[in-house]
């Protein structure tokens, strides 16, 4: 359970940032706009991308261990640097409007769902965060991998579900830089956390 709640803190850390993807999901949300499909493309493409990073460094670190000690550092610098910029974002605290995404009018549910695959897998930060991070961060669990897997994609579900499903309550508060100013010190918080926690091992 520990290795489980530790995948979704760090899952819903990496998640709830302000970007076009969360963007897209909160604008079809208040438009009530084909959001079913586009929350499941969204959440079930993390879930994948996760169990690869989970399945690929796996595989890395049996044919070399020394991977694994480079992957930890690095996971730690990464992490230190993901905190740095959320403390950073909450000294200019944004939000995130429905505005930035992309507007085209009604969309058509082809259109809406290949929007939602763009903005996921033309990302390259997704891979960054969910392949290489979080297969990283899986992997430093040793047996216990897929609790913390399965607690990221977890995290991951819930997210674009209650961003999505929620989005017309959601638009106001989400819309107010206060809210994104105490949602980026807690993820920053958490970050720190969860790189400290790895370093010491």
């Amino acid at each position: 359970m520990d290795a489980w709640l530790t995948g979704l803190a760090t899952g819903l850390a990496l998640i709830v940032a302000i970007g076009a993807q969360n963007a897209y999901v909160m604008r079809q949300g208040i438009r009530n706009e084909h959001i079913v499909p586009i929350v499941a493309v969204c959440a079930l493409s993390d879930v994948l991308l996760i169990a690869l990073g989970t399945l690929g460094i796996g595989a890395v670190v049996q044919r070399a261990g020394w991977v694994l000690e480079v992957l930890r550092w690095g996971g730690v610098a990464y992490l230190l640097w993901f905190a740095f910029n959320s403390f950073r974002s909450a000294l200019h605290a944004g939000r995130l409007d429905a505005a930035d995404a992309p507007d085209a009018g009604r969309l058509s549910l082809g259109s809406a769902v290949g929007t939602a695959l763009s903005l996921t897998y033309l990302n390259p930060h997704v891979y960054l965060d969910t392949v290489v991070m979080l297969g990283n961060l899986a992997n430093q669990h040793g047996d216990l991998r897929w609790h913390f897997a399965t607690g990221a994609m977890a995290a991951s579900v819930l997210w674009f579900t209650g961003l999505g499903l929620g989005a017309r309550a959601l638009a106001r508060p989400l819309n107010r830089p206060g809210t994104w100013r105490v949602l980026d010190v807690c993820v920053g918080v958490v970050m720190v956390l969860v790189a400290l926690r790895l370093a010491i091992g």
